[in-house]
């Protein structure tokens, strides 16, 4: 008769009992919470399905949900872009300097979203930002007192995210660039291809497998945005709550309103937006491929 080894599962324990403990017991609570609505320590009724409902009517989730999408376009069609071309500019070979320019432009990665937002706070602010005192300077008419964080929230969100995000995500399409094949490059170059041709018919093809991974964790970042808006707009989602998101709202809702079943049915929605997102990112990189 074999002898069961148990020697994997006493090496395993200690991961599957912490995994347990913090993931799969607090997936499992909160699916039940979403079913239940609180009224502060202690007092919950059940309520079943209702806060999902609710939730579908909820004009603030939808205000929600309209600014983070928002923010995830900005960061799809701006901070992307400018990372593939920080990429492309720095993978030039006779580029001086290169590694220097890398580390400039990675470094405001390293730093945390809360640094980020307090150092870009003061930049935005209505009388004394840097932002306004430098058109000031160049543009005598400009109004000194003009309110970034009020008019153009999203923007200033994006712009931050940014010059935090770019060069991280510039480090990934590096990595891309560098794996093309030289051969394809010089065989094209021999049929006279120019550089748009060359960056349309071979390297976008070549790094679009990393390009699709960039995407899905930009889209996931962007829809967990919380710490830059909260604190950038003062611990408030700002005026007409312009820059209120998915995860603010579910904080406001669970922490500072106490309804905690409403809150998990929120971020239950959110894990299904999110899951749903990468589902359909994964069939079209796969069709992609197939061709």
């Amino acid at each position: 008769m074999k002898r069961l080894n148990y020697a994997p599962w006493l090496f395993l324990a200690p991961f599957l009992l912490l995994f347990s403990l913090f993931t799969v017991w607090p997936l499992i609570h909160s699916m039940f919470l979403s079913m239940q609505q609180t009224y502060g320590p202690g007092r919950t009724e059940w309520v079943g399905l209702h806060n999902f409902k609710f939730l579908l009517t909820d004009p603030l989730f939808w205000k929600a949900t309209s600014n983070t999408v928002k923010f995830a376009a900005g960061s799809l069609f701006i901070q992307l872009p400018v990372a593939l071309g920080l990429a492309l500019l720095l993978n030039r070979p006779g580029l001086r300097g290169r590694a220097y320019f890398r580390l400039i432009f990675f470094a405001p990665s390293l730093v945390g979203m809360p640094f980020v937002a307090m150092l870009f706070a003061p930049i935005f602010a209505r009388h004394t930002g840097l932002l306004n005192k430098t058109l000031n300077y160049f543009v005598s008419s400009w109004p000194i007192d003009f309110a970034w964080t009020q008019n153009y929230v999203m923007s200033a969100l994006i712009i931050a995210a940014l010059w935090m995000s770019a060069g991280f995500n510039m480090v990934y399409f590096l990595a891309a660039l560098q794996n093309v094949s030289r051969d394809l490059i010089e065989a094209a170059e021999i049929d006279g291809a120019g550089a748009w041709h060359k960056f349309w018919h071979i390297t976008l093809p070549e790094i679009m497998p990393i390009a699709g991974f960039v995407t899905l964790l930009s889209v996931i970042a962007s829809f967990q945005l919380f710490e830059l808006s909260y604190i950038m707009l003062n611990d408030s989602a700002g005026p007409d709550n312009r820059g209120l998101t998915i995860v603010m709202y579910l904080y406001q809702t669970g922490f500072e309103a106490g309804d905690l079943g409403y809150a998990s049915s929120i971020g239950w929605v959110l894990a299904i937006m999110l899951i749903s997102i990468a589902l359909i990112q994964r069939r079209i990189l796969k069709r992609h491929e197939d061709r």
